[in-house]
């Protein structure tokens, strides 16, 4: 009888917990769309920013480049790293085991200090200036520890077996890590990628230290900003709150639009 209680008990809390999480979730949600659906206007997406239409379209280009080159450079770096980890090093190996704490340990840093870095680094050193391209270098190296720890860990939960049956019937090491080990693995490699580009989407502090801040579509050398920065920018000005909202409600839309997109390839890649 105590056993049966307890498991009700445990039961009921582990719904209560559901159910909460999922009514501040859509409180959330909700409180943003109501303030932003109402404020939204087609001021919002000319093309050029001004004091008057507040457009955050020049950040909405921005931010998309943003994760292109960032991914561009941190998928194929965080894949085929965690896969030389994962199938051609030993697990005892020390410098594995000093790379994993590393990658592990980065992970968890701040994005500020990943900001003060690259405007020491990229600003600074290499003069790149408040621009795109130090922008985006230092989101890829806030992001290359992430798609690197959840490749190597989708990686290492492919079954044994299945290498031992492609190595059995005859395909190569590197055969069976492309046809075989890489497709099993995908949905956790894309969990990671996921969660890279909600970084990149909701990032502003690293970017506030790189990328500058002006409202305009930037070239590879020019300062600019990405929604994220928009959103805190117009809304410390202390002149524009509504539409922050409004930027808001479209920041969401896009990480959603984002995962929506990235599930379909996953299951697309799983069926094939």
């Amino acid at each position: 009888m105590k056993k049966d209680g307890l498991s009700s008990l445990l039961f009921w809390c582990m719904r209560l917990s559901i159910y909460s999480t999922l009514a501040i979730f859509c409180i959330l949600i909700g409180f943003i769309f109501m303030k932003g659906v109402i404020h939204l206007t087609p001021s919002l997406f000319e093309w050029e920013y001004n004091s008057e239409n507040v457009s955050m379209m020049p950040a909405i280009i921005n931010t998309i480049n943003m994760i292109l080159f960032s991914l561009a450079i941190a998928m194929p770096l965080g894949i085929f790293g965690a896969i030389f980890l994962t199938e051609y090093s030993s697990s005892k190996n020390k410098l594995i085991i000093i790379i994993t704490t590393a990658a592990e340990t980065l992970v968890g840093i701040p994005s500020i200090v990943y900001g003060l870095f690259g405007f020491l680094a990229f600003v600074v050193f290499f003069q790149l200036k408040f621009s795109f391209l130090a922008g985006s270098l230092t989101i890829t190296i806030m992001i290359l520890p992430v798609i690197l720890r959840s490749a190597q860990e989708a990686l290492k939960s492919v079954p044994l077996m299945y290498r031992e049956a492609s190595l059995a019937l005859g395909a190569g090491k590197l055969r069976t890590i492309f046809s075989i080990i890489l497709p099993a693995a995908t949905p956790g490699i894309l969990a990671g990628i996921i969660l890279s580009i909600g970084k990149i989407v909701g990032e502003s502090a690293a970017l506030l230290y790189t990328f500058g801040g002006f409202a305009q579509i930037s070239g590879l050398f020019d300062s600019g900003r990405t929604l994220s920065m928009h959103m805190y920018l117009i809304s410390n000005e202390g002149h524009h709150i509504n539409e922050a909202y409004s930027t808001a409600m479209i920041l969401i839309v896009i990480v959603l639009m984002i995962n929506l997109l990235s599930n379909y390839i996953a299951k697309t890649l799983t069926k094939a």
